[in-house]
């Protein structure tokens, strides 16, 4: 667990904590207020935590969709870097043998 889920989940048992408090310490309707408040507190929490959970996942889809793409990036780089690398073969064979060829000519190679 990441440090702002321990805070939520220690603020949530602190809230449960105060109302249990509340129940046991105070009677009739100023008891009734004050654990009406703190459970509607819990639900403002429970609320913002799973707004958070959906704001991570959204990010999460968002990052893996990035990466795929990086990925594919990377791959279509490879692909013409080995493109490259075989039409740098080609052309020095093909400057070896046409050098070999102005030789036979009675040429001199530059």
């Amino acid at each position: 667990m990441d440090a702002a889920t321990l805070g939520a989940v220690g603020t949530m048992v602190v809230g449960l904590a105060a109302a249990a408090a509340a129940l046991v310490g105070h009677r009739g309707a100023n008891a009734a207020s004050q654990s009406g408040a703190v459970l509607g507190g819990y639900s403002t929490l429970v609320d913002n935590l799973q707004e958070e959970r959906d704001k991570l996942r959204d990010r999460l889809v968002e990052t893996e969709r990035l990466l795929a793409a990086a990925y594919a990036e990377l791959a279509s780089e490879r692909a013409d870097k080995a493109g490259l690398h075989e039409q740098i073969t080609a052309l020095t064979a093909e400057k070896v043998r046409l050098r070999e060829q102005l030789v036979e000519l009675g040429g001199q190679p530059t």
